[in-house]
């Protein structure tokens, strides 16, 4: 297997590959390039294309920082405000009419628990590198990720879910939650007595 075949078959892999290290380099320099540009300027959605990100009339507000992009998926209709970061070393897919706050941070990266596994070491050549490995993240459509939340690699988001503002997602959520917290928990599950017709104080 190369380098980038165990990175996103979830296994243990060498991060100073260079295949790997040219990739990551093309993004960072693109994301460089779109958060230069007017949030009006045409050239923003041809750099999405050019990340190699999947996805169809998806908007990122901008700043953005994404690992690699071509391991990302995004479905129609989806909006990421400011300061998205998507560290995108095994697959992230996002679905449809998913909306996402500031800062919000989709991390699938794991280092390893013990320092002796984790710290930097020298490979014969002398190339600085490290142990590391990733699990992928899954959002489901029609979900709402509010601002300053993180998701962690290996969670799965189900449709329809809301998380709120601040929490930090360890493990999967299921369809119709409202989740919140450090680590984030199922509160209750989102009903039909959530619809703004049951809400007229709010018109």
């Amino acid at each position: 297997m190369t380098e980038k075949e165990k990175m996103l078959a979830g296994k243990i892999y060498d991060p100073s590959d260079k295949e790997l290290a040219a990739l990551r380099i093309r993004a960072h320099k693109l994301c460089i390039e779109y958060n230069s540009l007017s949030e009006t300027d045409k050239r923003r959605s041809e750099i999405i294309g050019e990340l190699g990100i999947n996805g169809t009339s998806c908007y990122f507000q901008g700043p953005v920082q994404f690992d690699y992009g071509c391991f990302t998926a995004v479905g129609a209709n989806t909006y990421a405000n400011f300061n998205f970061t998507c560290v995108d070393c095994c697959p992230v897919t996002i679905g449809d009419n998913v909306f996402m706050g500031p800062n919000v941070s989709l991390l699938t990266p794991i280092h390893p628990l013990r320092w002796q596994d984790r710290n930097m070491y020298l490979k014969p050549d002398g190339t600085a590198t490290d142990k590391e490995y990733a699990k992928p993240i899954t959002i489901g459509d029609n979900c709402w990720i509010a601002g300053n939340v993180t998701v962690c690699g290996g969670v799965t988001i189900g449709e329809g879910c809301v998380i709120g503002a601040g929490s930090v997602v360890t493990r999967d959520i299921p369809p119709n939650s409202l989740a919140v917290g450090v680590p984030c928990r199922v509160i209750r599950e989102i009903t039909e007595e959530d619809s703004l017709e049951n809400h007229p104080e709010l018109f």
